[in-house]
């Protein structure tokens, strides 16, 4: 198994094709002056030591120095083995209400923004716990199974938005259902919801959905973005505001966040609810009431020990760098007496 560690400097290949439609053009027009200048088999009397195969010798080994010296700054790794590592933590999954009234700005930068953060610092408040992550509006998306790769949540936490949800409005009772089935039933690993949303709830099962997570041992804990005098859902056309949200009437849309919703669901499952806004808070918050919870044993295999292999790559490149130096677009004595690319001379 292999790792790229520094992609970007794959685009230094491109400039490969560049060089070879220069020196393409760059041959066509020598060709062209020459037969300009008189009859091709004149000139070659004119230049007897000049060597066509030399000019592609020397091209080519610039371009293999090229693509050598960017693969080593790629700087690509090999992982030797694989391990099993004995890890402690609970399962974790982080579901984020993603329904247009996220978008309200009566937080900086936005409610849904604002969700980001507060996942992002609690991910990386984490140890060894295992996390996924569900997006939710009218229903729910499954956004990131269970993992151990808080780079990929991460990854796939940014790229959430209310496009990745066809169903308006907010069911809280489908983003519980659908993130309790991320949960191994089986499993003694302590399990806990974290679920962040203003608290709008256009279902009527959130409250029977949080029993049911309590009976499979799962516990909830609430986070609310937004404030209780809320804002109007500012509808943005390259980043600029062109109107805001309105109803069936023509009338704009105030969304407020619904905190007693949060705090009946986290009640039910005997957790705990906070205001989002302060995001140090929050992180804090968490981590006790991770520390609450009881943490079991569990494997993970991955790739360990990668190995660094640029150094090959960039000898080889800057070796092939060294010895075009000495590449003349002559003929060698020896290499012409072999005559090995049937080069006759005139």
């Amino acid at each position: 198994m292999y790792d790229l560690e520094q992609k970007i400097y794959l685009y230094g290949l491109a400039v490969i094709p560049v060089l070879v439609l220069i020196f393409l053009i760059n041959l066509y027009w020598k060709r062209r002056k020459q037969r300009e200048f008189g009859d091709l088999n004149l000139v070659k009397q004119m230049a007897p030591d000049a060597s066509w195969y030399k000019q592609w010798l020397k091209f080519i080994t610039i371009c293999l120095a090229i693509a050598f010296i960017c693969i080593g700054l790629v700087n690509p790794r090999i992982g030797t083995k694989m391990e099993t590592v004995k890890r402690e933590g609970i399962d974790i999954v982080f579901a984020v209400d993603v329904s247009k009234s996220m978008l309200c700005e009566d937080v900086a930068p936005n409610r849904l923004e604002k969700s980001k953060q507060l996942v992002s610092q609690i991910m990386s408040s984490l140890e060894s716990d295992r996390v996924g992550i569900v997006a939710y509006a009218g229903s729910a998306f499954p956004v990131l199974p269970i993992t151990t790769d808080y780079g990929a949540a991460r990854m796939y936490l940014q790229s959430m938005n209310p496009s990745m949800v066809s169903a308006g409005g907010t069911s809280l009772d489908e983003a519980i259902e659908l993130s309790a089935g991320f949960f191994e039933k089986q499993s003694a690993t302590s399990k806990l919801l974290i679920l962040i949303s203003d608290g709008e709830d256009h279902s009527e099962g959130a409250a029977d959905a949080a029993e049911d997570a309590k009976k499979a041992g799962i516990k909830i804990l609430t986070i609310g973005v937004g404030t209780a005098k809320g804002g109007p859902i500012p509808l943005k056309r390259n980043g600029i505001t062109e109107s805001f949200q309105r109803d069936s009437n023509g009338a704009v849309v105030v969304t407020q966040m619904n905190e007693s919703v949060l705090k009946s669901i986290a009640d039910a499952t005997k957790s705990g609810y906070i205001n989002g806004s302060n995001t140090r808070a929050v992180v804090e918050y968490v981590k006790k009431q991770l520390e609450n919870i009881e943490k079991t044993e569990f494997e993970s295999t991955q790739m360990a020990d990668y190995e660094s292999q640029f150094q090959w790559f960039l000898g080889i490149g800057l070796f092939l760098l060294f010895i075009d130096v000495f590449f003349l677009e002559k003929r060698t004595g020896w290499l012409a007496r072999l005559n090995l690319f049937n080069e006759k001379r005139i």
